[in-house]
């Protein structure tokens, strides 16, 4: 097999009578306040513009994070609108008929077109034909990163080889060497249901997270490998003390965004899965207290069609689990390949 890194480079107890651990009193969010998918105070009144009809607040979102190359932002703002296309297209069919060439449209084009036919049986004929779409957004400003993530999302759905797939890396990680969204396509792209394995996965996400700065969102992507391992089965190829590490991580980097904040919801939600999944519970309390009221689809649509229901009610789980006389932490627990 080609090597693919070469495409990416790069209590104790008393003797006489139980102890109570006496555990912090964690106040959280109450369920009926606890909201999914909320959209941040600038996104927001673009969605709701686009409700009404409307594409200019889109379209000025957009524009206002190429100018100031707030990529992050931007990819995330096109994931939404376009997700929002696809249900309530009639805003965007306004945008597209009054500027073919606008660069920002072109991107969200290009990005609902993917997700339009990606879980089609016929998805990777269907990918193939939008090489254009791609090409056009790719084309609108040379800095973003964005089209290029997109590209690689589609090189590993229409199944691309190792070669063109590491062409494509290349050219993202030079307009921006710490994108996440471009790293997490490539992680995917490496995962064992793909081209690669989840010891190829470690190997990336452990060398990109080293690299990075520590308040980069890269601090995260060992994680989100470990979240893959975890929801693949699992098995014996990734030791515990890496998917422990790969926790600990993304711990430090959650703290160092403030409490209840919709911008590392994503973050800490995929963290809260997997520390579940390790029984760290006392650690997973205290994620589930800085996502406050910002639940998120994902991990929890894996499960279910209520991805809200699911939240709440593993969140319940983590507080009784928390609470017990003995709650796993730190790095006590075992990762499993079933239950949550």
């Amino acid at each position: 097999m080609v090597d693919t890194m070469a495409l990416l480079p790069p209590f104790a107890r008393s003797a006489r009578a139980p102890r109570t651990v006496a555990l912090p009193v964690v106040r959280l969010t109450a369920d009926d306040e606890v909201l999914l998918d909320v959209p941040d105070d600038r996104l927001g009144p673009a969605l709701v513009a686009a409700g009404q009809g409307e594409y200019a607040r889109a379209a000025e979102l957009l524009a206002a994070t190429r100018a100031s190359a707030a990529w992050e932002l931007r990819d995330r703002y096109v994931r939404r609108l376009a997700a929002f296309a696809r249900s309530r297209p009639e805003w965007f069919d306004s945008w597209r008929t009054a500027t073919p060439d606008d660069p920002d449209q072109l991107l969200v084009a290009a990005q609902l077109a993917v997700t339009r036919v990606w879980d089609s049986p016929a998805r990777v004929e269907l990918l193939r034909e939008l090489n254009p779409l791609i090409t056009a957004a790719a084309r609108g400003d040379g800095r973003d990163p964005v089209p290029w993530r997109l590209a690689l999302d589609h090189a590993r759905g229409s199944l691309a080889g190792h070669t063109y797939f590491g062409e494509l890396w290349e050219a993202a990680v030079r307009r921006a060497p710490l994108h996440y969204g471009c790293h997490v396509a490539a992680l995917r792209y490496l995962a064992a249901s793909w081209q690669g394995s989840h010891r190829e996965c470690f190997d990336f996400a452990g060398r990109a997270a080293q690299d990075a700065p520590a308040g980069s969102l890269i601090q995260a992507l060992p994680a989100r490998a470990a979240l893959g391992y975890l929801t693949d089965g699992g098995g014996a190829e990734v030791p515990h003390a890496r998917l422990d590490a790969a926790a600990d991580r993304a711990i430090t980097l959650s703290a160092s965004f403030a409490a209840a904040d919709p911008w590392p919801a994503e973050i800490r939600n995929k963290l809260v899965y997997v520390l579940v999944r390790l029984e760290r519970w006392a650690d997973a309390l205290e994620q589930v207290r800085l996502i406050g009221p910002y639940a998120t689809s994902f991990p929890w649509s894996r499960e279910t069609d209520d991805p809200l229901g699911r939240f709440l009610e593993i969140r319940q789980e983590i507080v009784r689990r928390a609470a017990s006389p003995h709650p796993r932490s730190g790095h006590a627990g075992r990762a499993r390949s079933g239950g949550h």
